[in-house]
């Protein structure tokens, strides 16, 4: 695990520093790897690949990168881990039998680079299991290779500016440029305030984007010259993969199922467990995270190390729920209860750790288990991908059903319910609820907040597609175009998603929703950014493309049935852990944002919110932020949700674009 970065001119840049720029460039990268800096450049060619290095595989200097390929022709710098690269090494054997091979190391750069010299890129991707981003250079063919691993797992921006190609594992990297000016791009912005995160290819600046998951891109110095890049290539489809396994369901029972889960995952973790530093793993006493470590601990011979924080307010808390599934499989467990000023003292760290707006609010439990883990250990499995793959979240659920019930009734009818739900204020729901909470089954009076979810109902009584659900379920602001000034509606809608298959059931096309943009550009960059601030790798073996393109053959039943999603993984679960352990409403892994904004962090919001300050800056329009904001202080809904997207806006334009 790594920080990448580097430049491409079309021209020669004799005169021009470029180990120095491609070094500064790496700097602001050393969090994520501390342990090592290498810089190669060719000046001639104008172009410099930067390398800051945390070691996992070949602790050694044989390690080191920027790396060249025995036979010279390439020059490599990675990010990320491929599990399988002793059996890709065996394959190399094995095709050139007669030739005497000489490893340098036992890294798996090392190997990717023999590959590449052997098979193409092309073909090496498709044999890669693993997360990746690299930049490779060509010096026979003066091209350079940027690549990303199937589902997102590792960042990788890029994008011309003023001539010249940069790319980096960050933005930081690029601002790190002499001449970087980045210019917000305020329809992106827009997207952003829609659903707190910024969906690939796009980033915050107009003409720097994210290379999607599962392509490459081949840049030479004509696509620079005439300031006109490529489209990034696709060599691994989701689209795809998931029409194919519906078009071919897995023919056996769902015990079949879940033995062949069962290995797949096995198979998975056993390989992420290999590292020369010590490994460890996030556990939430959910249900993807106990998986995970359940099967660690079937193939360790000591306890393995977990991590867990709690927190003292018990909606928020899982943190016993953890304990109870550490003790039962017999793990080394660290836990910390988080108190609300620890909680609170990562907020000034946000914006620069995550580099571009971004706002999922579980972001900051994120930061603190990571800081926690990186105390003991250098490695962590993590249980994300479950949900997405398995129909773990609630609109998987409840959208379809929602959509089925409600495309019967005129649009009058409709209105007229959205009108009657949403004149009783939430507050008042709440309290109705909790008076029914006296007779009702105690199972039913978990939820809180319910007075919001019946206003988000009520919300989508209008919708004319399962699309427009959908949408509507994951956004925030739902014009954001009328906040940000100067934004158009230049985006598709969901529903217009050429890779979105329309074949698919409701609940699938929710699935493959989530997998294509929540996944990457939400989750994974949370857990990314979060962990690699402390230097700490995360591995996710719910993603081993293998398992993913599994669980696309899987029929729907045995994911969700009633209101139960994950079937086949609680199944499985159920033969390490006792159901009574891990059988409860999902929680989520989140902090009480919504009183936390009434109280300790009222003066901060306002100073960020003060509506001069956003007049002045020019990019958000103060009135409907007011009046969320002040709604909220009062009690009478809580907007957390909505104001923390403005608010992570504003806290990353004052770190990066307000004189200081």
């Amino acid at each position: 695990m790594c920080g990448i970065a580097g430049l491409f001119a079309s021209s020669s840049c004799l005169g021009v520093d470029l180990k120095k720029i491609a070094r500064d460039m790496a700097k602001p990268l050393t969090h994520r790897g501390p342990d090592d800096a290498g810089v190669w450049c060719d000046n001639a060619s104008g172009v410099a690949l930067s390398h800051r290095r945390l070691a996992i595989l070949d602790l050694t200097e044989a390690g080191h990168q920027p790396m060249t390929s025995l036979c010279r022709r390439y020059v490599m710098v990675f990010n990320g881990e491929i599990y399988n690269h002793q059996e890709i090494r065996e394959k190399l054997h094995r095709a050139n039998a007669s030739t005497v091979r000489t490893w340098r190391g036992h890294s798996d750069t090392e190997t990717l680079l023999a590959a590449v010299s052997r098979w193409g890129l092309e073909k090496t991707l498709n044999e890669l299991v693993g997360m990746f981003a690299f930049a490779l250079w060509d010096l026979n063919k003066k091209c350079l290779y940027l690549a990303r691993d199937r589902l997102g797992e590792k960042p990788l921006y890029y994008g011309l500016h003023k001539g010249v190609l940069l790319f980096g594992s960050e933005l930081k990297a690029l601002r790190a440029h002499p001449d970087f000016q980045g210019e917000i791009d305020r329809d992106i912005l827009a997207l952003y305030l829609q659903r707190n995160y910024i969906t690939s290819p796009h980033s915050i600046y107009r003409g720097i984007y994210k290379l999607p998951p599962a392509t490459w891109l081949k840049i030479t110095a004509d696509d620079i010259y005439h300031t006109q890049l490529p489209d990034p290539v696709p060599y691994w489809s989701l689209s795809q993969i998931a029409l194919s396994g519906q078009a071919n369901l897995f023919q056996g029972s769902e015990e079949d199922a879940t033995i062949e889960l069962e290995r797949l995952l096995k198979q998975s973790i056993s390989n992420q467990m290999i590292a020369d530093v010590p490994l460890g793993a996030f556990l939430s006493g959910g249900i993807d995270s106990s998986i995970v470590v359940a099967l660690m601990q079937a193939q360790s011979e000591n306890p393995i190390r977990t991590f867990t924080i709690g927190f003292n307010e018990s909606n928020y808390d899982e943190s016993k729920h953890a304990k109870a599934v550490a003790k039962h499989i017999g793990t080394e467990h660290t836990e910390l209860v988080v108190t609300p000023n620890q909680a609170l003292e990562v907020i000034p760290r946000l914006a620069s750790l995550y580099d571009e707006p971004f706002a999922d609010v579980s972001q900051i439990p994120t930061i603190l288990v990571s800081e926690l883990a990186r105390n003991d250990v250098t490695v962590c499995l993590s249980g994300d991908g479950g949900d997405e793959l398995f129909g773990g979240y609630n609109r998987h659920i409840n959208g379809p059903v929602l959509w089925r019930k409600m495309r019967w009734l005129p649009n009058n009818i409709r209105s007229a319910l959205s009108k009657l739900i949403t004149s009783v204020p939430p507050s008042r729901w709440d309290s109705y609820f909790n008076k029914a909470c006296a007779i009702m089954p105690r199972s039913w009076c978990y939820y809180a907040s319910v007075g919001d979810k019946f206003h988000k109902i009520a919300g989508m009584l209008s919708a004319n597609s399962p699309d427009e659900i959908y949408d509507r379920l994951i956004s925030q602001w739902h014009e954001p175009e009328q906040i940000v000034t100067g934004a158009c509606q230049s985006l598709l809608p969901i529903g217009e998603n050429p890779y979105l298959p329309s074949a698919l059931e409701l609940a699938h096309r929710f699935m493959f929703l989530d997998a294509t943009t929540y996944l990457p550009d939400d989750i994974l960059v949370k857990i990314d950014r979060a962990a690699m601030g402390y230097s700490l790798e995360t591995r996710v073996p719910m993603l081993d493309y293998r398992l993913v393109e599994f669980s696309w053959r899987l029929p729907l039943k045995m994911k969700i049935q009633g209101n139960t999603g994950k079937r086949v993984l609680r199944r499985l679960l159920g033969r390490y852990v006792p159901r009574s352990l891990i059988e409860r409403p999902k929680a989520g892994f989140s902090v009480p944002l919504d009183t936390w904004l009434r109280g300790p962090l009222k003066e901060w919001a306002e100073e960020l919110l003060d509506e001069d300050k956003l007049k002045h800056q020019g990019y958000l329009d103060p009135r409907p932020i007011k009046l969320k904001w002040q709604e909220h202080l009062q009690g009478k809904r809580n907007w957390s949700h909505q104001l923390w997207g403005v608010l992570m806006f504003q806290a990353w334009l004052n770190e990066y674009h307000v004189s200081k």
